[in-house]
């Protein structure tokens, strides 16, 4: 327990994480809820203090922005992956299931 890392802190890495990451093409998976999952593949434009934006490519062309909270990301109701080579990026769900 002396060890944990407080969750006001893994949200300030992501968030210092995924600020580096701006221009790069991630893919998102997130649980929006009802067995509803969506996958889309985007590029990283801004990373906000408490959310972050993806511009994903739509039908025919068109571009449409969607945004996630970090908090999102720690929970596990949102996971980003590198878009090549499909490596998880943010693994906190998998190590607090361990503890």
């Amino acid at each position: 327990m002396e060890n944990e890392v407080p969750s006001v802190n893994r949200v300030d890495e992501i968030r210092e994480k995924l600020e580096g990451l701006k221009g790069e093409r991630l893919k998102v998976k997130a649980n929006m809820g009802r067995s509803r999952i969506v996958e889309r593949t985007g590029i990283l434009v801004q990373a906000h203090p408490s959310l972050f934006v993806l511009e994903v490519e739509e039908r025919r062309g068109r571009k449409a922005r969607q945004s996630y909270q970090y908090v999102d990301v720690l929970t596990g109701t949102v996971e980003l992956f590198d878009s090549e080579s499909g490596e998880r990026l943010f693994d906190y769900v998998a190590a607090d299931l361990e503890e």
